[in-house]
């Protein structure tokens, strides 16, 4: 039977078997069809990964944006002050701002709506005619006032506010009140007038400290007790006289532990006086603040927490201060932080309630906003063309008041929601309250109100690096030799079961690994140090001899093993080589350690923490070396045979072929692969989360842990307070980590091209 196909009889030809012009016609338009489609689909998804990308980058910044921005000040409402026309000594609003109150120099308190000047209610102290020469507010969570009369007595004060909520609405009532049982309480017995005074509400009790006209320093302080029958708080008041300043002070200031007290005066200096025992008290230190001839300390108010003093003088200058411990476990007066200087002389400073921030006005009209934390000078404007007399923020930092001398009192509205951060404050070393010097801190929350928040990103960005570094420094060697020894010198069977069983690790979840290495791996590694580092010498020395001896062995025993089945031998090996190091861990330690390797770290000024980078490498790089191995082997595996071939037909040892011809070729793909590989440790989160000790440290220390970027946005996301200055920079730092990966994938896939260029030759 022919081999040809036929028809009726009749031979058909290789013409007639294809398809007709018209036939192939449609199939180049749905070959066409199918390349345009697959071109579309390829193209939409490539864009779509980039909009997404953008889309992300959007989203981060759009909640970042806020933190970038200043304070700014709403236009003021002005009307004339409740009461009577004698001047303003305080003003102060409450958090709702449905109510503020005045104090007058002639005892009117007067209590308003801040928004329109609407009276309130309105009351009188007696002063049993004394006449105020002198005033003073304590903390203003504490909403005391103080005056000093002519007659050595000082009249004390405190507004207050019920909250009720009849028919669901809400309803302010002011009231005023007297801190101790006496209104009028006598200080100097001479009857001198009191010049200068200070008070302050803390866990002791209440404190005055006045300076008397005739140069004398008097401490006035009442000791709360509860009666144990009654229950009733009662106020138990001892009087000392203190050493007398060296110049007349201009403002006292008395903290919240009743054991610092802070003196600034007419020529400029500070004066630090110890009177934890008022007794003894003892001044321990002085520094002039405000430098030039004939400048004085004007305005001096502690910041919350009374720990930081911010000092303004009468150049404008406005300075923070604070005790710093010397070698001596002295307190030293130390500037930490300078801000914008005034156009005029600074004559009221008042502090925020629940922030490291203040207000400043000063004698040519202007208005600032300053925060303490962030150096910053948020804002400085002029609302008055006369000298401010008393500047106040409301208690939610949303509004401010100031009085100017013309009879009335000012309201604006402020917004400065996000005054904790800076450039400085973030990346720069930041010297905070309670430190002897500047460092890197992050701690973003307390149990005190007091605490001042700690935003530096550099321990998050330094943990991440360093939890990247070591866990590379583990993964990198072990992924790529056993890529090129799997690609290139093991047999096809063995390589058909080791690739796919390392490629599984990848499915291993990650906080598995984290679960691992926290509770099991962290106390065995803290257990058997010596074994661990025996390991790392002995293994190699081990491989190696092993390696030798192979060799030596005569060809007849050698070949008993299949080629490319050599490494099978070491399995063994390398299982008895960690038995042989954790049985002889705990000799190890008594022969060299003195019984306890950890103790001896720790004696050498070495700091040890269970959870530690060593762990986190450890962990982590099994993690990575998937990702790693997988790619790298690929890379090696499809390098072209007839390379290899043609360097192995020269006289080549497969190793030379490796080094001088493989590793070059498939160069491109085992930096892509490491890159890669670093980009995934960069945003690991559950390992280091786990492992860690989430301790925001800044250092590369192996056996100390650390708190990257991925586990802080992690652990502190949830408790953050939505619109929060520490929720927005959680997205900073997520915009951080975001960067980190951008940069280093965008470096990767320049020197990934490069090599590929330059080795695409061979």
């Amino acid at each position: 039977m022919s081999s040809n196909a036929t028809s009726a009889g009749r031979p058909i030809s290789a013409r007639e078997l294809l398809p007709d012009a018209e036939a192939r016609t449609k199939l180049r338009r749905i070959r066409h069809f199918k390349d345009l489609t697959t071109r579309f689909m390829v193209s939409t998804a490539g864009y779509g990964v980039v909009i997404s990308l953008a889309l992300i980058f959007v989203f981060l910044f759009t909640e970042i944006v806020p933190l970038l921005r200043g304070a700014n000040l709403g236009e003021p409402v002005s009307y004339q002050v409740p009461g009577t026309d004698a001047p303003t000594l305080h003003i102060v609003s409450e958090r709702y701002q449905e109510a503020a109150v005045r104090f007058a120099e002639d005892g009117t308190v007067s209590f308003f709506d801040p928004t329109d000047g609407r009276d309130l209610m309105e009351q009188v102290i007696d002063f049993e005619g004394g006449q105020v020469v002198s005033h003073a507010n304590a903390e203003p969570r504490t909403r005391i006032v103080a005056f000093g009369l002519d007659n050595g007595r000082v009249a004390l004060a405190e507004h207050d506010y019920d909250l009720t909520y009849p028919d669901d609405v809400r309803l302010v009532t002011p009231k005023l009140g007297y801190p101790v049982e006496d209104s009028i309480i006598t200080i100097d017995d001479q009857g001198q007038p009191l010049n200068v005074i200070g008070v302050q509400r803390g866990d002791p009790g209440i404190g005055i400290v006045a300076y008397t006209a005739d140069g004398r320093l008097l401490l006035t302080r009442f000791t709360s007790q509860r009666s144990f029958m009654t229950g009733e708080t009662e106020f138990v008041p001892s009087q000392y006289e203190l050493p007398a300043p060296p110049a007349a002070p201009t403002r006292i200031l008395l903290d919240i532990t009743m054991r610092n007290l802070l003196i600034g005066d007419a020529q400029g200096f500070l004066h630090y006086y110890d009177i934890s025992n008022p007794e003894q008290a003892v001044l321990r230190d002085s520094r002039q603040v405000i430098e030039g001839v004939g400048n004085s300390v004007t305005a001096m108010e502690f910041l919350l927490g009374t720990v930081s003093i911010i000092v303004g003088g009468s150049d404008g200058s406005v300075a923070q201060y604070f005790l710093v411990r010397d070698e001596g476990n002295v307190g030293r007066i130390t500037r930490i932080r300078e801000f914008d200087q005034h156009p005029g002389a600074i004559t009221s400073i008042f502090p925020e309630y629940s922030r490291k921030g203040f207000v400043v006005g000063d004698a040519a009209g202007h208005v600032g906003v300053h925060y303490g934390t962030s150096a910053s000078t948020l804002l400085i404007k002029r609302v008055s063309d006369h000298p401010l007399q008393s500047v106040a923020v409301t208690p939610r930092n949303n509004g401010m008041l100031w009085t100017d001398g013309t009879g009335q009192i000012h309201y604006a509205s402020l917004w400065n929601r996000h005054p904790e951060s800076s450039i400085k404050s973030l990346w720069r070393k930041v010297w905070y309250e309670g430190r002897s010097s500047r460092d890197y801190v992050w701690q973003s929350s307390s149990a005190t109100d007091e605490f001042e928040p700690k935003f530096s990103l550099i321990p998050l960005s330094v943990g991440t690096l360093k939890a990247a570094f070591y866990a590379m420094l583990f993964a990198m060697p072990l992924a790529i030799f056993g890529a090129i020894y799997t690609a290139y010198f093991m047999s096809p069977k063995m390589r058909g079961l080791v690739k796919p069983t390392i490629e599984v690790m990848e499915a291993l979840p990650t906080v598995i690994l984290g679960f691992l290495a926290g509770l099991w791996m962290a106390p065995f590694v803290e257990n058997h140090l010596p074994a661990v580092f025996s390991v790392l010498l002995l293994l190699p020395l081990f491989m190696l001899g092993t390696a030798w001896l192979w060799g030596s062995l005569p060809r007849s025993i050698r070949y008993l093993v299949p080629p490319g089945w050599e490494a099978a031998i070491l399995i063994p090996l390398v299982l008895f080589t960690g038995w042989l190091c954790v049985t002889l861990s705990p000799l190890i330690e008594v022969w060299f350690f003195d019984g306890s390797m950890r103790q001896w770290f720790t004696d050498v000024g070495i700091t040890y923490d269970q959870r530690n980078a060593l762990v986190v490498g450890i962990a982590m790089g099994f993690a990575v070396i998937p990702t790693i191995f997988s790619i790298a082997e690929d890379a090696v595996f499809n390098v072209p045979k007839h390379l290899t071939q043609g360097s192995l037909a020269l006289g080549a040892t497969p190793w030379q072929t490796v080094i001088g011809v493989v590793l070059l070729t498939a160069s491109p793909g085992i930096f892509s692969a490491v890159m890669i590989g670093f980009g995934r440790a960069v945003g690991e989160t559950m390992i280091v989360l786990m492992a860690t000790g989430n301790s925001p440290v800044v250092n590369f220390n192996i056996f100390e842990g650390m708190r990257t970027l991925s586990a802080n946005i992690a652990v502190e996301m949830p408790e953050a307070a939505v619109g929060s200055t520490h929720y927005r920079l959680l997205f900073l730092a997520a915009l951080v980590l975001f960067g980190f990966t951008f940069i280093l994938n965008t470096i990767a896939e320049v020197v990934r091209q490069r090599l590929r260029a330059k080795y695409s030759s061979l």
